[in-house]
């Protein structure tokens, strides 16, 4: 592929991500549920990077990498998209988005569409990476495709299972006004986010060769996922709610246990 080419993929990925995440301000507005903003995220980046990757070069049919690629993509957006949905149906608003809702006032509804636009734009470099992966050079699979699926299917693991013991230790009574503290979350406040994080890195894995230099634009991903699920709208949004509702006890969870990286709890860990 030309480098005009790279460049009108990338403008057409920007514009399609735009225009889903207008309608996800559209359906935020009518429902007054932001917690369906992170689905259509999830659905969307999904829906454009199987889209980029199975885009046709030279008018011929997509390689077997294409294909391999647009169904990891489908997959993760899949599993991650219907637990969000799930989650979405049984809340009234998500209280991330809620809380800046109530710092922005009246200027919401405007401050949420330029919020939600800048979400779309800032995820162009997910599904370029996905696009570059897509379209790596070489005419045959070789092994680090192969390797960039497991550590993929890696990540989804993990991070349903992270999901599912959260899931059953909000379903017991007796944990109620508690901190999860057991199986995955005992070794990371966040595995769901660690193992997200991890899924994005299938994508260098198999897009870095000598004979593809636009493979260097993958790492991108999982470099601007770390920064958005660490610093931005993954873990500060979500402590300041944990620490609202929870307190000392959340206080002492965050003392003991790492925030991201899955490491051995600090003295003072209950099983």
């Amino acid at each position: 592929m030309t480098i005009v080419e790279y460049l009108q993929a990338l403008l057409a990925l920007g514009l399609a991500l735009s225009l889903l995440m207008t309608m996800a301000w559209l359906v935020q507005q009518r429902t007054g549920n932001s917690g369906w903003v992170d689905t259509i995220w999830t659905f969307s980046v999904g829906l454009v990077g199987a889209a980029g990757a199975i885009w046709p070069v030279g008018g011929s049919a997509p390689s077997t990498r294409q294909w391999l690629v647009a169904v990891l993509v489908a997959v993760w957006s899949l599993r991650l998209g219907s637990h969000v949905a799930m989650r979405s149906r049984g809340i009234a608003d998500d209280p991330r988005y809620a809380e800046f809702a109530k710092q922005w006032g009246a200027a919401a509804p405007r401050r949420m569409f330029l919020f939600l636009q800048q979400q779309a734009w800032g995820s162009v470099p997910l599904v370029f990476a996905m696009f570059v992966a897509a379209h790596a050079p070489a005419p045959e699979l070789r092994l680090q495709d192969y390797l960039g699926v497991l550590v993929l299917l890696l990540g989804i693991a993990g991070e349903g299972l992270a999901d599912a013991q959260l899931k059953a230790f909000r379903a017991d009574p007796a944990n109620k006004g508690k901190v999860c503290d057991h199986g995955l979350w005992r070794w990371s406040r966040h595995p769901n986010y660690f193992f997200e994080w991890v899924c994005w890195l299938s994508y260098p894995v198999i897009a870095l060769s000598f004979d593809n230099p636009w493979g260097l634009a993958s790492l991108l991903a999982p470099l601007l996922m770390y920064w958005f699920l660490v610093h931005v709208t993954g873990i500060p949004p979500l402590e300041q709610q944990m620490l609202r509702s929870r307190g000392d006890r959340y206080r002492a969870y965050q003392a003991r246990t790492s925030a991201f990286f899955p490491l051995p709890p600090r003295d003072g860990a209950t099983a």
